[in-house]
C-alpha cells in the first residue's frame, strides 16, 4: 500500500494545499517521451491517471468536465458538424462528442501513450469512441496543427493539462489566434481553464489573451471533486455573443451531470470569479 501525494497547488503565494491518494494498485508507469504517466487504482475514485505529479482524471468524476466542455457548446451552436479536440488523449471528450449523431470528430493529441494507456486500462472512457468511423485521429502537437491547417470547425476543445510542461503553448496568444482564424462562423473555443480558488491568474490571462481576439469572452463553472478548490472553470469564446443566451430544451443525451438547467445555470458566475475577469 503507498500514497499519490498532488502538489500541484502546494508551492506558490496563497496555496499551501496538496492531496493525496492511496494507490491499492499501480497499474502503469512510464516516462514518456513528453511527460511522466501514471495509472494507479484508488478506493474512492477508482482508476486514476495523472500526469507530471497532476492528477488529470478518475473513473469515478471524469463525467462532470467531460460532459460540459462538449455539450454546452455543441447544443449552443445548434448546427455543429466538425469538432476539434485539441489534447484529451484518456477519450472522454471525444466519447461525449459521439453522442451527437451528426458530428465529426477531430482529435489531436501529443502523447500516444496516454491514449494508448488510456484504452488499456481505463477503457469505460473512451467506451469505444477511438474505434468509431467518425472518429479522425492525429497524433502530433496541437500548436503545429493550428498554426499549418486550413481546415474549418464548428467547435473547438482544448481538454489541455495546466500550464505548465507539454500545455503551456496552449494558453498563447498565438495559440487562441490560430484557434479564432480555424472556427466557422459562428463557431464556439472551449478551453480547460483551471480552479481560481488556488489559480486565480489563469482566469485574469486567458481573459486578457482572448478579449482582444474575439467578441465574447467568459467563463462557464463545473464542480470537478479531484480538482481541489471549488469550481473548476472552462474558458469560453466566439464571435457569437448570441450563443450564451440560447436556450437548450431537455436533451435525450445520457448525461450524469449534465442537462438543460445547467446547461443554463453553468453561465452564473461567483462575484470571486467575476473579478478576476479584467483587462
Amino acid at each position: 500500500m503507498s500514497w499519490f501525494d498532488e502538489s500541484l497547488h502546494l508551492e506558490g503565494e496563497g496555496k499551501g494545499y496538496a492531496q493525496r491518494f492511496k494507490v491499492t494498485r499501480e497499474l502503469y508507469r512510464e516516462k514518456t517521451e513528453f511527460q511522466d504517466l501514471v495509472i494507479f487504482e484508488n478506493p474512492a475514485f477508482g482508476r486514476v491517471m495523472a500526469l507530471d505529479g497532476v492528477i488529470q482524471t478518475t473513473e469515478k468524476d471524469e463525467h462532470f468536465y467531460h460532459e460540459m466542455m462538449v455539450h454546452v457548446a455543441v447544443l449552443a451552436h445548434g448546427s455543429a458538424k466538425n469538432v476539434l479536440i485539441i489534447g484529451g488523449g484518456d477519450g472522454g471528450i471525444l466519447r461525449e462528442t459521439l453522442k451527437h449523431p451528426n458530428v465529426n470528430p477531430t482529435m489531436v493529441e501529443l502523447d500516444r501513450s496516454v491514449v494508448d494507456m488510456s484504452k488499456k486500462y481505463m477503457p469505460s472512457l473512451s467506451d469505444g469512441a477511438f474505434d468509431d468511423p467518425r472518429t479522425e485521429l492525429i497524433i502530433t502537437d496541437g500548436i503545429k496543427f493550428m498554426a499549418d491547417t486550413d481546415r474549418s470547425f464548428d467547435v473547438i476543445i482544448v481538454d489541455s493539462t495546466d500550464p505548465i510542461g507539454p500545455g503551456e503553448v496552449l494558453f498563447t496568444d498565438a495559440f487562441y489566434r490560430d484557434c479564432h482564424r480555424c472556427l466557422s462562423d459562428g463557431g464556439v473555443l472551449v478551453t480547460q481553464n483551471g480552479v481560481p480558488s488556488f489559480q486565480p491568474d489563469e482566469i485574469t490571462t486567458t481573459y486578457q489573451r482572448l478579449n482582444p481576439i474575439f467578441k465574447d469572452v467568459r467563463f462557464i463553472v463545473v464542480p470537478v471533486p479531484t480538482y481541489v478548490g471549488g469550481f473548476m472553470t472552462l474558458g469560453w469564446a466566439s464571435d457569437n455573443a448570441g450563443l450564451k443566451d440560447k436556450k437548450v430544451e431537455a436533451t435525450s443525451l445520457a448525461c450524469r451531470y449534465y442537462n438543460a438547467d445547467i446547461h443554463k445555470a453553468c453561465f452564473a458566475l461567483p462575484e470571486y470569479i467575476r473579478e478576476l475577469m479584467h483587462d
